[in-house]
């Protein structure tokens, strides 16, 4: 789906972008993590042409996105800006309808699109006249995922989409992100300074520092086979975080004891086990009963859980030496 080779980008003196090559297959969620200043977001903007590389190829769909002009690129590429990038006087309804206008989409249909995709963010149909003052901060930025998605473009690209909300607003709108089929049918790449944010919402990470990639790999890649120091030390603060919500009940499956609690509630093996503490938590239930694909059953409280997670932890720890 795109594919970039040997990128680099040199502000003045500074080399802002080092060789940065990888590539993103088509469906997937890649998300670039790093420090700030490490070049994620200019890198980002190269593959619009927002910023032009001063080395380095890239490429969507076998095509070199230099073939065209960078306005007629834009358009089939959808773009998502952290402070929404919504212009102030233009009405909800305006701003949204920015593309299909230039495309020159029949008014009922972008009309149509423009109502379907309020819905499904949650936002109510008078806010079609209103202007960006006028809304929150989390209904201004649900308003930039809409402008971003009606054109149901192949590629998505967003920038720090939910940095700048408050973590409830933020909680709620990732959580919309992941359930919508607009957004499960795209390939996205997405930048983060956030790690939690990218280890759930990212199918692969590409991990940066100094203008230059340190590591690409899945989120559990990332945490239990760094490639270096920097990776590691890079999650340590998180690490235990990370690991709960990042470790399914699958991934427990051979450290979960062999027992009956006589639980009458059965759930899903593929829940992480924040999930499943959580569960356990707030229900009257003391404990589940966990199915897996083979059909294989296991009961688990708070304590079996917990020691089938220490297994796993020391069986993981136990690779790395």
């Amino acid at each position: 789906m795109v594919e970039i080779q040997n990128l680099t980008k040199n502000f003045g003196q500074t080399l802002a972008v080092d060789k940065v090559s990888f590539e993103v297959k088509k469906g997937e969620n890649l998300i670039m993590l790093g420090t700030s200043g490490c070049g994620k977001t200019t890198t980002l903007k190269m593959i619009n042409r927002l910023i032009e590389p001063n080395q380095g190829e890239i490429f969507i769909n076998g095509k070199n996105i230099n073939a065209q002009k960078p306005e007629l690129l834009r358009r089939k590429i959808g773009y998502v800006m952290q402070n929404t990038g919504l212009f102030p006087h233009y009405t909800v309804e305006q701003n949204i309808g920015v593309l299909p206008q230039l495309l020159k989409w029949d008014k009922k249909i972008t009309r149509q699109k423009t109502e379907e995709l309020l819905n499904k963010l949650h936002l109510p149909e008078a806010s079609l006249t209103m202007y960006p003052n006028q809304l929150s901060g989390g209904q201004q930025q649900r308003v930039g995922l809409a402008r971003a998605l009606i054109a149901d473009t192949e590629l998505l690209l967003m920038d720090e989409p939910f940095g700048a909300l408050d973590n409830v607003t933020r909680n709620q709108i990732q959580k919309e992100f992941k359930a919508l089929p607009e957004f499960q049918n795209k390939t996205i790449i997405m930048v983060t300074h956030d790690v939690q944010e990218a280890f759930e919402l990212a199918d692969r990470i590409v991990l940066m520092d100094k203008g230059k990639v340190v590591q690409i790999g899945t989120p559990k890649d990332l945490l239990y086979r760094p490639i270096n120091e920097f990776a590691e030390q890079f999650l340590d603060a998180q690490r235990l975080a990370l690991e709960l919500k990042i470790v399914s009940l699958n991934d427990l499956w051979p450290y979960l004891s062999l027992n009956n609690l006589a639980c009458t509630t059965s759930i899903s093996s593929s829940i992480n086990v924040w999930d499943s503490m959580e569960m356990i938590r707030k229900s009257d239930h003391s404990c589940f009963q966990v199915s897996n694909t083979k059909g294989e059953k296991r009961d688990i409280d708070f304590q079996v859980l917990t020691q089938a997670f220490n297994h796993f932890q020391i069986a993981q720890a136990n690779e790395r030496t």
